[in-house]
């Protein structure tokens, strides 16, 4: 009878081992899948998170582009007054700023001239 037992014991071991390893594999399956969709999430974060960045930094250059150009238009029109106006200051400065006038007043307007 204890040979029998133990053929019996022996089936069931082998038995409940193949089930135990179906199940382990199945368990191992579950949480390769649970930790394959984690990373396919976190790489999908990262690549919105990069494109997001990509294109505000992109905003953020254009922006600084227009304010340069901007700059450097305000920088050149200072420049042309700073001399028209240092101009007036020089010798028959006040000659020239008359002259200067004519272009912004039209010839069918009366001028008057005060001394």
């Amino acid at each position: 009878m204890s040979k029998s037992f133990y053929k019996n014991s022996n089936f069931y071991k082998k038995f409940l081992s193949s089930t135990f390893k179906s199940k382990q594999q199945k368990q191992e399956n579950y949480v390769s899948l649970f930790f394959l969709i984690i990373k396919i999430c976190f790489s999908l974060l990262a690549i919105i998170s990069l494109i997001k960045l990509g294109y505000s930094s992109k905003v953020r250059l254009t922006r600084l582009r227009e304010i340069q150009e901007s700059f450097a238009y305000e920088r050149y029109r200072f420049n042309v007054l700073t001399s028209r106006f240092d101009d007036l200051f020089s010798s028959e400065g006040e000659q020239r700023f008359m002259k200067d006038q004519d272009q912004i007043i039209s010839k069918d307007i009366i001028r008057v001239i005060w001394r």
